[in-house]
């Protein structure tokens, strides 16, 4: 896939190269040459706005497209050549390709135009670093390992499930009660996959959940809501905590890492959070302690979400710490910040949701225990159906 009017000479190149390996290509064309937005119309408004709605023209029919030749069978692998719009049409186009399609993006596109697709799609980003203005020395290097890589690469279709499977939310401060929760699934016949609490993740297993492709959820690690509500750059968007309930799955949640939201390196912060407590995570990762309000809102935003649940749904909450930072001597212990959180949800939740405390840590072996009995009862043949047993 390439807008040929100005990646021609790099897309027929890439094409030669997978064909040298032993593949057949076929070329989408994404570009805008010779071609007229249908509602493109005469007011000096519309006129400015039409490049860009061609473009969304454009990324439709390409995206019906590759639809229709997944379905056919006739591919099994995607390749982009583009600079920055064609990678964002790129990114529209193969977000219907299943999980695990390989699709590959050689792009000279600036780096935040390529995070915000990792955002979003499972994409194996190829960052050329110059730009790509025709076939030379550098791009030759570029589009040899491109077309060499993704002609080893081919879609098999995911087996039948033979398991029930569990999706779990994780962070590294939670950590320790995802690997139980793996361990006591595994122990029932149950299947685990571990998503990362980064923004990305958590956008991903909600993608996979709508897309039925899990029995039950583990929202161990709801810590995106926090980002979402008070600003920081591992939010996973709107649509977070919603597709269990709307697929009607069984879904547990607990608050693990509520008590921070996340940003950059220290100057990355937004000046508006000067004074408050913050920890140096990594050299690029700096966490804000949450407050007791914004805690209360993130619990009120938890519960109206969890609220749509027609299934069985449970809160599990951890009277003595939702992460590693914040537990007794921890840098961000703060039971009164963490209360107002559990108060929120109890208030705002329906009574056919039941909000359970359990006296112990987050990452102590009995609330990972009870999370994941919980689950396997609720997946059981014959096991209950009831939250609040």
């Amino acid at each position: 896939m390439a807008t040929l009017d100005t990646k021609g000479r790099e897309s027929a190149y890439l094409a030669r190269v997978i064909e040298q390996w032993g593949r057949k290509t076929l070329t989408i064309d994404v570009g805008t040459s010779n071609r007229r937005c249908r509602s493109e119309a005469d007011s000096s408004d519309e006129r400015v706005a039409a490049p860009a709605e061609l473009l969304r023209e454009i990324a439709a029919g390409a995206r019906e497209e590759v639809k229709e030749l997944l379905r056919s069978g006739a591919i099994d692998a995607a390749v982009g050549v583009a600079g920055g719009k064609g990678s964002a049409v790129f990114g529209e186009v193969v977000s219907d390709l299943p999980y695990g399609f390989p699709k590959l993006l050689v792009s000279s596109a600036r780096p935040a135009l390529l995070a915000e697709l990792a955002l979003h799609h499972d994409i194996i980003l190829y960052p050329t670093l110059i730009d790509l203005f025709g076939i030379n020395a550098f791009t030759e290097r570029v589009l040899d390992n491109a077309g060499r890589a993704i002609a080893a690469m081919r879609y098999v279709p995911a087996r039948e499930r033979r398991k029930k499977t569990v999706a779990i939310t994780a962070f590294g401060v939670t950590t320790p009660a995802a690997n139980r929760c793996v361990a006591r699934l595994a122990e029932a016949g149950v299947d685990a996959v571990v998503f990362p609490a980064n923004g990305a993740g958590g956008r991903k297993m909600e993608q996979l959940v709508s897309a039925g492709e899990f029995d039950a959820v583990i929202d161990l690690t709801t810590t995106e809501l926090a980002d979402e509500l008070v600003g920081g750059t591992a939010s996973a968007g709107p649509d977070r905590l919603k597709a269990a309930s709307h697929r009607m799955i069984p879904q547990l949640i607990a608050p693990g890492a509520v008590d921070m939201v996340n940003f950059g390196p220290p100057s990355s912060v937004p000046a508006e959070f000067k004074g408050r407590q913050f920890y140096s995570h990594t050299p690029f990762t700096t966490l804000m302690r949450t407050t007791a309000s914004e805690n209360e809102r993130i619990g009120t935003l938890t519960a109206e979400r969890l609220s749509q649940a027609k299934a069985p749904a449970l809160v599990l909450w951890p009277a003595k710490g939702v992460s590693d930072y914040d537990r007794d001597g921890g840098i961000f212990r703060n039971p009164e910040a963490d209360r107002a959180w559990f108060d929120a949800v109890r208030q705002n939740l329906p009574p056919s949701i039941v909000a359970r405390e359990l006296d112990c840590h987050i990452n102590d072996p009995e609330f990972a225990d009870a999370a994941a009995s919980w689950i396997v009862e609720r997946l059981t043949p014959g096991g209950s159906s009831r939250a609040d047993v």
